[in-house]
This record gives C-alpha cells, sequence and structure tokens, in this order.
C-alpha cells in the first residue's frame, strides 16, 4: 500500500486572506516555508494528495474563472521546486451544507 501525505491549501500553502477567498493573483501568497517543506515532503517517496473547501466555488460568487489563476500559479510554483500533486480534493459546499465531503469529513476520499 502506498503512503500518501494529504495537505491542505488556504492557511497551509497560502495564506487566507481576511475576505476567505483566493479569488486573484494578489491574494496568492505562500505560507513562509511552505515551499521548502513540500519541497522535502516530496523528496521522501509519498503520493501528495490536495485536499481543499472551496466554499461556493462554482457560483456567481466564487466563479471558476477567479479560482483557477491563483490556483494555477500555486501549482506552477511547486512543479518548479519538484512538487506534483498526485491528486487534488476540492470540495465547494458551505459549511452550512454539511456535506460528507467537507472537510473534517472524510467522504471526498471515497
Amino acid at each position: 500500500m502506498k503512503k500518501a501525505i494529504f495537505v491542505d491549501r488556504d492557511g497551509t500553502l497560502l495564506r487566507e486572506p481576511a475576505d476567505e477567498q483566493i479569488d486573484s493573483l494578489e491574494k496568492t501568497v505562500f505560507v513562509p516555508g511552505a515551499i521548502g517543506g513540500m519541497a522535502r515532503l516530496a523528496g521522501l517517496g509519498f503520493d501528495l494528495v490536495l485536499a481543499t473547501n472551496q466554499d461556493g466555488l462554482g457560483t456567481p460568487a466564487f466563479p471558476e474563472a477567479d479560482f483557477l489563476p491563483p490556483q494555477q500559479l500555486l501549482l506552477a510554483t511547486l512543479a518548479g521546486e519538484g512538487v506534483v500533486f498526485d491528486d487534488i480534493l476540492i470540495d465547494t459546499h458551505f459549511p452550512e451544507d454539511n456535506a460528507p465531503t467537507r472537510k473534517p469529513g472524510t467522504g471526498m476520499f471515497g
């Protein structure tokens, strides 16, 4: 069985802005040490899985077109350091939806 490391995006890799949505390149700021830390993890041979809640992604309040540039910058920056995710899991539900796929629930993993 392959071992995996599950990594959250906002607040772990990227600083979470006051409005809690990373919907522009200006808000795409890495947490200090995140890039180097991920590069070290990538060297350990684990599968890397990005798991993130993105409340309302795909709605008029948070269009996918606003999400994609920061996400692509994140992935390209990490790839430049040898970090490539084996899977990316994104839940788009709001907390009040009580969806089992929303972290910290485990439904997104099944």
